[in-house]
């Protein structure tokens, strides 16, 4: 019977754990800070992401749960002062580059992929794209997993870029093929 009365307990000790999570902010992760995400949150994401049939579905539920991610996360630390890009939010405490969205973006696919939350992709280690010297740009990055629809005979499983820098906080991210990206596509036309 000791044992039933301490699994109990950890039953109750686990349910409705919430997820605690490092963001970047203040340009190049120069300023981190700590934020919880509820189990209802978790809940809300794990609704989303389940409805995906897909993994073009899944990248696109993502989008959405990334954003709302990040829109919780400012509502607990100062990155609700971020703007989309570099420009809008100079000197702001609470700004965001993209090594900040990058990092911080991986560290929240991460949590969802730990959660069992992403069936049909899979989250690898940022990426960079090199445009001329002053124009390198990181991205967080997911690939195809097995349980996505087979890619053509031999060809490697779809990677695309999910990149939250280009919008205001809370903002769904934008998720595009990497190929796509390091051409230098964006959200808002070619860079």
């Amino acid at each position: 019977m000791r044992w039933l009365g301490g699994f109990l307990l950890l039953c109750a000790l686990t349910a409705g754990a919430a997820e605690r999570i490092s963001v970047c902010f203040n340009y190049g992760c120069l300023t981190q800070t700590e934020v919880v995400f509820s189990d209802e949150q978790l809940r809300e994401l794990g609704l989303l992401l389940g409805e995906a049939q897909d993994a073009a579905q899944e990248r696109a539920a993502i989008s959405v749960a990334v954003g709302r991610l990040l829109g919780w996360a400012g509502e607990q630390s100062p990155i609700s002062a971020d703007r989309g890009g570099n420009y809008a939010d100079d000197a702001v405490y609470g700004r965001m580059d993209c090594i900040d969205h990058s990092t911080t973006t991986t560290r929240l696919l991460r949590m969802m992929e730990s959660q069992g939350m992403l069936r049909y992709n899979r989250v690898l280690e940022p990426v960079l794209r090199h445009r001329l010297l002053i124009f390198d740009h990181f991205a967080a990055l997911i690939e195809e997993s097995e349980q996505a629809a087979p890619a053509a005979e031999g060809a490697p499983p779809g990677r695309y870029v999910v990149d939250s820098w280009f919008f205001d906080n809370g903002q769904p991210a934008a998720v595009m093929p990497l190929a796509n990206w390091q051409a230098g596509e964006s959200p808002n036309g070619s860079e």
